[in-house]
Formats: structure tokens, C-alpha cells, sequence
């Protein structure tokens, strides 16, 4: 086989070590935020954990497709599939608790994309997948269920989509100095990047826009990282004040009680 499957694996390889090695700064570093920011931080780690936990397996099976044990290439791509469902989950957690503030309804609302997540994987799991087809770029599946296809596409991408893009809308609204609108707009941007690349790579039934969906996933990761530790002259410019104890103030009453000072 090519080695256009090597470097899709290293990507893979890079996303995973990247997402995991992010969450843990996260977590690392909890104890310096608010109190009232940890749910929604807390919620990001696990975000991130997931997006690890995805592409590590979707690595070896890419390296196991290189090698041509397509057994063990269908298994992790099942394996990966796990995280892969419950992505939604703390991102919509995320968002519903920056705006609406209550920890409670994130939890509820989390709860039902959870069980999307639980019936997307019985109808996978239950129809099978077909393939691989393997070329010189990538190991390409079909999900044998348009039941589970129409549960991820409306229920675990579009709704969340919709709401990372309301979350947007309200924040280009309201006047915001640019220190605040890049604390926020950009990991909103970042997360929008990977989750939806994510889905394009599951779904794609072309070689090279799975390599290049993995890609932008991984651009991703640097936004985001980017968004939480802005290089120093990012800092000067936008008068970013002890951003590192701050960098997690989120939620649209924070900002205004910040424009209030």
C-alpha cells in the first residue's frame, strides 16, 4: 500500500496525543479557574478525551490497513466508534450551561443525546458496517444502517451545530471588546472545526477528503489550544490581562460582568 496511509494514521496519531495531552493541561490547571466555570471546563476535558479516544484507534487501524488485516481494521473502527457517538454529549453541556447557566439543564439535555449516541451504536452494531476499501489514501467504510446515519446527522450533529452557531450569533451581537470576542469566538470556531470534521472523516466515501477531514481536525486542536494560550503578542495586542488565571470566562454574564469593571 501507499504511503498516503502512513501519513493519514500520523495525523490520527497527532490528533489523538494532542487532544488527550490538551485535556490533561485542562485539568491540570482547573484549580485556577472560577468556581462557576469548572462545569463547563470540566465538560471541554471530557470533549477533548473523547476526540483522543477516537483517533488513537483510528491510527492503529489505519497502520493495520496498511499492512492489510482488514479483520482488525473493521474492529477499531467499531472500537472508535464508541467515543465517537458521545462526542455531542459534553459539548452540548457545554454550551447550554455558558448560556443558560444552570448545571441541571445541561445535565438533562446531555442525557438525551447520550441515549442518541447509546441507539446510533445498537443500529451499528446491529446492521454492520461495509468494507474496508482500502487505497493508496485511506480505509474507507459505509455504515449498513440508514437508521444510524439519520440519527447522527439530525440528532448528534445538527442540533449541536445549530447551537454552536447561535452561541456565535449572540456573541457577534453584543458589543464586545476584542480581548472577549477572541476568548470566545475562537474555541466555539476550534470546537465547530473538529466536530465537524469529525463526521465529515466517519461519513467520507472519498479517499482524500478523509485525509484532508483529519486534517482540519487537527488545525483544529491548535485553535483551540491557541484560544486558551494566546502567543505573547497576541497578548500585548489585545491587552489579554493575567490571562493565564482568566482564560476560561466563558459565559455571557461573565463577559458582562467583566465589561462592567
Amino acid at each position: 500500500m501507499s504511503a498516503g496511509l502512513l501519513l493519514s494514521s500520523t495525523i490520527c496519531f497527532a490528533i489523538g496525543i494532542s487532544s488527550l495531552a490538551f485535556a490533561w493541561v485542562l485539568l491540570a490547571k482547573s484549580e485556577q479557574y472560577p468556581e462557576n466555570s469548572r462545569p463547563a471546563l470540566f465538560s471541554l476535558v471530557i470533549f477533548w478525551t473523547l476526540v483522543g479516544l477516537t483517533y488513537l484507534p483510528t491510527c492503529i487501524r489505519t497502520i493495520a490497513a496498511y499492512t492489510g488485516n482488514m479483520e482488525m481494521d473493521a474492529i477499531l473502527y467499531f472500537i472508535s466508534a464508541v467515543p465517537f457517538a458521545f462526542v455531542s454529549v459534553p459539548l452540548v453541556f457545554f454550551i447550554i450551561y455558558i448560556i443558560t447557566g444552570s448545571k441541571k439543564t445541561g445535565e438533562y439535555l446531555s442525557l438525551i443525546f447520550t441515549l442518541l449516541g447509546a441507539a446510533y451504536l445498537a443500529f451499528l452494531y446491529q446492521s454492520g458496517i461495509v468494507g474496508p476499501d482500502v487505497s493508496e489514501w485511506a480505509s474507507l467504510f459505509s455504515i449498513n444502517s440508514d437508521i444510524a446515519i439519520h440519527i447522527y446527522l439530525v440528532g448528534l450533529f445538527v442540533i449541536p451545530t445549530s447551537m454552536i452557531l447561535g452561541l456565535l450569533l449572540l456573541i457577534f451581537l453584543q458589543k464586545l471588546p476584542k480581548r472577549i470576542r477572541y476568548r470566545t469566538v475562537l474555541p466555539l470556531v476550534a470546537i465547530s472545526f473538529v466536530f465537524d470534521f469529525m463526521l465529515t472523516d466517519v461519513i467520507a466515501i472519498i479517499d482524500v477528503v478523509q485525509v484532508f477531514s483529519r486534517l482540519f481536525v487537527l488545525i483544529g486542536i491548535v485553535l483551540a489550544y491557541l484560544a486558551y494560550f494566546p502567543p505573547m503578542t497576541v497578548q500585548e495586542k489585545l491587552d489579554i490581562r493575567k490571562y493565564a488565571a482568566n482564560i476560561y470566562t466563558f459565559a455571557v454574564s461573565d463577559e458582562n460582568a467583566e465589561l462592567a469593571d
